[in-house]
């Protein structure tokens, strides 16, 4: 079994928690052959911004750094029809715009602590929105080589299953 069945697999068994046509993206399919958005650079560059303050650079890289937003961008154009992929976008644009009001300056023009507030009003305001912006971050992270071997636990060639290991303290949680 290789990690992309593992985490389809994983998915079924939480019960389909994750959106299919994001399964369908992180299983490397193409579900969507209508029309697509066409993403320009600086909506790239926003997404990595906006996915860079929701899985910041810690002791560990972080979404950005994992190329979060080609994922992203790929996912949605691969996967999700353009009704909800204009909605996707349309939810960028105004947190641009929003930053813009608020601010002075758009959303990569901001500081840490401006960034940071901005996607805390992103959760409330828009947040159909910022829900897909997560789980579409978290997923193209945890997918990532990054995420898996440097925020995870990665044993490329597994061992035994033990099903109840408890963790040392400070251990990172077991990637796929």
């Amino acid at each position: 079994m290789n990690r992309r069945e593992a985490v389809q697999r994983v998915a079924l068994m939480m019960g389909g928690v994750l959106a299919a046509p994001l399964m369908a993206g992180v299983m490397g399919q193409v579900t969507n052959i209508g029309l697509s958005v066409i993403v320009s650079a600086e909506q790239e560059v926003l997404l990595a911004e906006i996915a860079d303050i929701i899985i910041p650079t810690t002791d560990t890289p972080g979404a950005k750094a994992a190329g979060v937003e080609k994922f992203i961008v790929r996912v949605m154009r691969d996967c999700y029809k353009k009704e909800d992929q204009d909605k996707f976008y349309a939810g960028v644009a105004k947190l641009d715009a929003d930053s813009q009001t608020k601010f002075g300056k758009g959303f990569v023009g901001l500081d840490l602590a401006q960034k940071n507030e901005m996607v805390k009003l992103s959760t409330t305001i828009d947040k159909p929105f910022f829900q897909r912006m997560k789980e579409l971050t978290v997923t193209g992270y945890f997918t990532s080589e990054i995420g898996a071997t440097k925020a995870l636990a990665y044993l490329p060639i597994p061992g035994k299953f033990e099903a109840c290991i408890p963790l040392k303290p400070n251990q990172k949680a077991w990637a796929l």
